[in-house]
């Protein structure tokens, strides 16, 4: 949103109409930082996974305005579940089985089954509505639209059993439709992973000869065209060995680092003498309640011994004033008086903050009220 328009307009170019920002990709639950030394490296991704697996994964995985998270284990479980055993299985048994029963050659339609219309309606829909997921943005939802033609296309095999098919001459008639029907399924998946996954789009239309891959012939299903060679199966995406990955990539990159949490520096040495002069105490919260006109603002009462002291602290937002009733909270009780919103705070009460997170020190229920911290 900065230097991509200041190029455009330094070139005379139109300026885009909508900008897709998208959010973070965690390694595991923690963000990428050089310091911490967990960053993952596109170009070691694709050395081991190749380019196609990598943009599956970083499209499929990054849902709409939610952050994403990548693992190696993660990587290699989802490159084996959709791409190796749903996809690749897809078109490796279709391929495998018109070389098999048809000597490589795609016939033409011959009986009907009772599942045809079920397929050929889920290509069409699917097709249809990633339109709609495209124009929003919705690119995971896009990839998803299309593993549900890859999912309809191998439960389709499983409804029709073309290897019983091939046993008599009336079923192998209906075999041609079951080889005709999945080898146009596959036709528009590999039409519609191009923008995905170009490459593994292109290696898949070369298996199955499909020369008709435009988004306009999707409007209709039937425009393989009978007769039309097939190649050799071979597999798309070969199944990872999870363990044995996983001890490569630690040889290579070594053993995964424990993460730790970026906090803030640490400020300069103070001696016992100032930490002295601090004078720490335990309250108990007789009253809290908003300040009227500010969101930040909840004024405390606290008891402390016989007495009792107004303290404003500005953490409105992380707590509701009903929940703080009765508990025994740290406070620095000789800072001078200071005035907020018109009322007169007198202490500081103490809390840990960190990455948007604040949580009140409220350990110490069993002890009296006005004890000093030493």
């Amino acid at each position: 949103t900065i230097y991509w328009p200041i190029i455009l307009m330094a070139l005379g170019l139109e300026l885009p109409k909508q900008v897709f920002g998208h959010p973070w990709l965690l390694n595991g639950e923690d963000k990428m930082s050089k310091s911490i030394g967990n960053v993952i490296y596109a170009d070691d991704l694709v050395k081991h996974f190749g380019v196609d697996a990598v943009r599956y994964y970083l499209l499929h995985e990054m849902p709409y305005a939610q952050d994403g998270t990548i693992t190696y284990e993660i990587l290699i479980n989802r490159y084996n579940s959709d791409l190796a055993n749903t996809l690749g299985n897809l078109v490796n048994r279709t391929v495998s089985m018109v070389n098999k029963y048809f000597e490589g050659i795609i016939p033409a339609p011959g009986n009907s089954t009772d599942f045809d219309s079920s397929l050929s309606n889920t290509c069409i829909e699917c097709s249809e509505k990633i339109v709609k997921t495209m124009d929003t943005l919705r690119v995971s939802d896009s990839l998803d639209q299309i593993w549900k033609i890859v999912d309809r296309s191998n439960k389709y095999i499983d409804e029709t059993t073309p290897w019983i098919l091939a046993k008599t001459d009336e079923g192998k008639e209906t075999l041609k439709t079951v080889m005709y029907n999945l080898i146009e399924a596959i036709r528009y998946i590999t039409s519609l992973l191009q923008p995905f996954l170009p490459d593994t789009a292109s290696a898949i239309a070369k298996q199955t000869g499909a020369d008709e891959l435009s988004y306009a012939s999707l409007k209709n299903f039937g425009a393989t065209k009978p007769g039309t060679k097939v190649s050799e199966a071979t597999p798309i995406f070969a199944r990872i060995d999870l363990d044995k990955k996983l001890e490569e990539l630690t040889e290579e990159f070594g053993a995964e680092q424990e993460t730790q949490p970026e906090i803030e520096p640490f400020k300069e040495p103070v001696t016992f003498d100032d930490f002295e002069k601090l004078d720490i105490r335990v309250g108990k919260v007789k009253v809290c309640k908003k300040v009227p006109k500010s969101s930040k603002l909840l004024r405390f009462e606290l008891e402390c011994g016989g007495e009792t002291r107004q303290i404003l602290s500005g953490i409105a937002k992380y707590y509701k004033p009903e929940d703080l009733i009765g508990k025994n909270l740290l406070f620095i009780a000789n800072f001078p008086p200071r005035k907020m919103m018109g009322l007169e705070s007198n202490g500081m009460i103490l809390s840990a903050e960190h990455d948007g997170k604040l949580v009140l020190t409220s350990t110490l229920d069993d002890i009296q009220s006005g004890a000093s911290i030493v």
